[in-house]
């Protein structure tokens, strides 16, 4: 965020953090939440890549399109195990794998 603009809003009585700090996670939590979103962009990026709908992903994981929204979205409903094993079904690498994580 900008300083100034984070200069104006704490001016007017707000307080400025981030979502670790908001929801009190500690650092594992938020280490957990952060690679989660990074897998479901990658997901998302892989898919469109393979020129893929969701629709198509649905197809070929035995899913339903709303679950892959959910998984592209970062749902919390959606495990890693979830997500790790549809990149690999999208053609991602153990080396891909540790290249996102890292």
């Amino acid at each position: 965020m900008n300083k100034n603009k984070k200069k104006r809003i704490e001016a007017r009585g707000w307080k400025v953090g981030n979502v670790r700090e908001f929801l009190d996670l500690s650092s594992e939590e938020a280490t957990y939440v952060d690679l989660k979103l990074t897998l479901s962009k990658y997901l998302q990026d892989y898919r469109r890549e393979k020129n893929m709908t969701q629709q198509q992903l649905a197809r070929l994981l035995k899913s339903s399109q709303s679950r892959i929204a959910k998984m592209e979205s970062g749902d919390p409903s959606v495990s890693l195990d979830l997500l790790v094993r549809s990149l690999l079904a999208l053609g991602a690498s153990r080396k891909n794998l540790a290249e996102m994580l890292s």
